[in-house]
């Protein structure tokens, strides 16, 4: 029998080289376009693996270590672990797991339940005080590293808007009333806390802005700035500016003053050696502006009253390093380089540590302070400090007003008065010739 025409092959048939050729042109089709593929960077997409990680046990694991009964781990080690007592984490837990719905304990359509709040909220808390990556708590916790990442951002979002009110406020006339009863025994009379400037290391900074966020030739940061008082709660933080700008240009951009400016903030009368002044001050250092509501120390103090009032301002002054110190502490995630892409996230990142910081300021305060005011009583005589409670809140519409309150917020003179007269009461109050 005569082969084909088209069939070149001794002693094959028609149909038999027929389903060669399909064969050979799929084999070749296939490898053709995985090889394109790959150069256009597609991979093929792959199955992915579940893993079963037990979340029940893990959970019974974490109650058995630290909240049953008989816990396998003491008080200590709870509060170093969490950074916070246990009364004060489980407040948040119960918090969260009755007001945010992402914190919930759910079933799904087996009946099995889904993380519960403990894990959750363990999960974040471990992840803002050590500073870790993410998937380094799935061996204990039992949650994959994507989870962990959404625990933290709900974690941190919850913080802000259960407790930031509350715990990141203006001081009211009741702080106030102590703030200045403390500073007076300080000998720094009208003095409400110490305001100061720190960086955070932005590692994942998007290239085109490195040259925004670095300084000279070093790493890229952003600036928070706070205002901090003796017992290390800090009042006021402004958080987002480049690392490029020094203290003066972020306080240029601040907000710290807008409630003198507006006409909202309590009135304050207070007397330093005989003289009454009506504007609360912050302790800085020397970068920042002579004006009334600053008072910097001595450079190259001269004679025994500058020295020694140059002595107290500088201890004085280091609450807000202080406060910037132990907030790291407590929360390595804003001591080491920040791993996000987004400012946003970084930014409520930083206000749930502060929230954080301050209520477990609120819950152990009376445990390291140097100054008892257990005695202490709203609207008593603390000394020559008053605060007006019946203050207005009424915004001027006027700028003419606004303008006025700003000049008087700057005005030299009286920084340079205000200045000479705490000098000559420090030397009174705690001066060899003193009473003291």
């Amino acid at each position: 029998m005569a082969s084909s025409s088209h069939n070149n092959f001794e002693g094959v048939d028609d149909e038999s080289f027929d389903q060669y050729f399909d064969e050979y042109f799929d084999q070749t089709f296939d490898q053709t376009f995985k090889d394109l593929a790959i150069t256009y960077g597609h991979q093929e997409k792959k199955k992915r693996v579940h893993i079963e990680r037990n979340r029940e046990e893990g959970d019974l694991h974490l109650w058995n270590d630290y909240f049953s009964d008989t816990p396998t781990y003491p008080e200590n080690l709870f509060r170093r672990r969490f950074r916070m007592n246990k009364p004060l984490f489980m407040r948040i837990v119960d918090r969260l797991s009755n007001e945010v719905e992402f914190f919930r304990q759910k079933r799904d359509a087996l009946g099995r339940l889904s993380l519960s709040p403990l894990q959750k909220s363990t999960t974040a808390i471990r992840v803002l005080a050590y500073g870790s990556a993410a998937d380094v708590v799935d061996e204990y916790l039992r949650l994959g590293e994507t989870t962990t990442r959404l625990c933290v951002e709900h974690f941190v979002e919850a913080i802000i808007n259960l407790f930031g009110d509350e715990y990141l406020r203006r001081p009211t006339p009741a702080d106030l009333e102590r703030l200045l009863h403390i500073g007076e025994r300080r000998g720094f009379p009208g003095m409400i806390g110490s305001i100061d400037c720190m960086h955070w290391e932005w590692k994942n900074c998007p290239t085109a802005w490195k040259g925004q966020y670095s300084r000279g030739s070093g790493k890229p940061t952003i600036v928070l700035e706070a205002v901090a008082s003796y017992d290390l709660w800090i009042w006021h933080a402004f958080f987002g500016p480049p690392g490029t700008l020094n203290d003066i240009n972020v306080l240029d951009r601040s907000h710290v003053f807008d409630d003198i400016i507006k006409g909202q903030a309590p009135q304050i009368t207070f007397t330093v050696n005989g003289k009454k002044y009506h504007l609360a001050y912050y302790l800085t250092d020397g970068i920042y502006p002579k004006w009334a509501t600053f008072i910097q120390s001595i450079s190259i103090p001269q004679g025994p009253k500058a020295v020694l009032f140059a002595q107290h301002q500088e201890a004085a002054r280091k609450d807000a390093e202080r406060a910037f110190g132990v907030l790291q502490a407590r929360f390595a995630i804003v001591k080491n380089p920040a791993l996000f892409w987004d400012k946003v996230e970084i930014g409520k990142i930083m206000r749930a540590c502060i929230i954080l910081h301050n209520m477990i300021v609120e819950d152990e305060r009376d445990g390291y302070s140097l100054y008892d005011v257990s005695e202490f009583q709203q609207g008593e005589d603390t000394g020559s400090s008053h605060v007006n409670l019946d203050f207005s809140t009424y915004m001027p519409t006027n700028i003419a007003n606004m303008m006025g309150v700003r000049t008087k917020i700057r005005d030299r003179q009286m920084h340079q008065q205000l200045k000479t007269d705490l000098v000559e009461h420090l030397w009174n109050q705690f001066g060899d010739d003193g009473n003291n």
